[in-house]
């Protein structure tokens, strides 16, 4: 969490314990980062109940009796909310993450976070390119910060302020033209997307309703193991051609030879052998499948 400003008469400490009562519920990595904020500054939250997620807007919960909300910008702009554009401004060039907090429907706070790019995103962006797989970034965040972080790992598309709907859409433009899409998200907001491409990949630490509507989840954060799956699946698939042209080839041959297309020069195939080599083809084709490495 790299700031908060206060825009009512409530104060920073205050809007803190309620921004932390929601977050507390939601295992988004953001809400991390805010939580551990809050333990640094020595701040404990206030308890939240009824908490529920708001698709495409943020979160939402009672606390201490009053009506709270989480929410993006979009949501403050389509609720018409004025307040003073010029901090926010400020936070945004950062490539910050800004989220606004409102108590019974009035505008308290907004607060920015940064993401913390892992080290090697850099090489795994460089790693897919050379795999001959061109990334595209997808993201809620304000435009600002998805242009810093698209910038920085040298991106080439990118898009930013996208609702969940928004992610679908643009998948299914790219699915329409032909491409194969490999979508990878943890969020809510990310669960048509995931369902819409070719193949979803869920992050294992992310909500419940994106792996239920994966195909994949990793079970790690690391991001090598998305181009090991790649790598572990084309695999997979040339090792399958290769068991099949194996299994169609003994057929081909003995079939013709077990009918005797071969009798009137004295060529024959006697049940028993045709018997081994069925069991010999079974063994070759199990011991390819298990010389399969990631």
């Amino acid at each position: 969490m790299t700031g908060i400003e206060k825009l009512a008469e409530t104060s920073k400490e205050e809007a803190l314990k309620y921004i932390g009562a929601l977050e507390a519920q939601t295992n988004h990595p953001l809400a991390v980062g805010v939580m551990n904020y809050l333990k640094a500054e020595g701040i404990d939250p206030y308890q939240a109940q009824e908490v529920s997620t708001l698709k495409g807007i943020g979160v939402s919960g009672t606390v201490e009796g009053h009506q709270v909300i989480l929410a993006n910008q979009k949501e403050i702009e389509r609720r018409a909310l004025s307040f003073d554009q010029e901090k926010l401004k400020e936070y945004q060039a950062q490539g910050n993450t800004i989220s606004f907090l409102l108590i019974d429907e009035e505008l308290v706070a907004f607060f920015a976070m940064g993401d913390s790019i892992k080290p090697q995103a850099k090489a795994f962006i460089k790693d897919l390119r050379n795999a001959g797989i061109e990334p595209v970034m997808l993201t809620g965040d304000n435009q600002e910060a998805a242009k810093a972080v698209a910038d920085y790992l040298g991106l080439k598309e990118f898009f930013g302020e996208l609702l969940p709907d928004d992610k679908e859409k643009i998948i299914k433009r790219y699915t329409d033209d032909g491409k194969k899409v490999m979508m990878v998200g943890d969020g809510i907001n990310d669960a048509p997307a995931l369902a819409r491409a070719t193949i979803g990949m869920a992050i294992g630490a992310g909500t419940d309703i994106a792996i239920d509507s994966a195909d994949v989840v990793l079970t790690n954060s690391n991001l090598q193991d998305i181009l090991k799956f790649v790598r572990l699946a084309k695999k997979t698939h040339r090792k399958m051609i290769q068991n099949l042209w194996w299994g169609a080839g003994y057929n081909i041959l003995a079939i013709p030879l077990a009918a005797g297309i071969l009798a009137p020069i004295g060529i024959l195939l006697s049940p028993a052998i045709g018997a081994i080599l069925m069991s010999l083809s079974t063994i070759i084709v199990a011991i390819n499948a298990m010389t399969l490495r990631v």
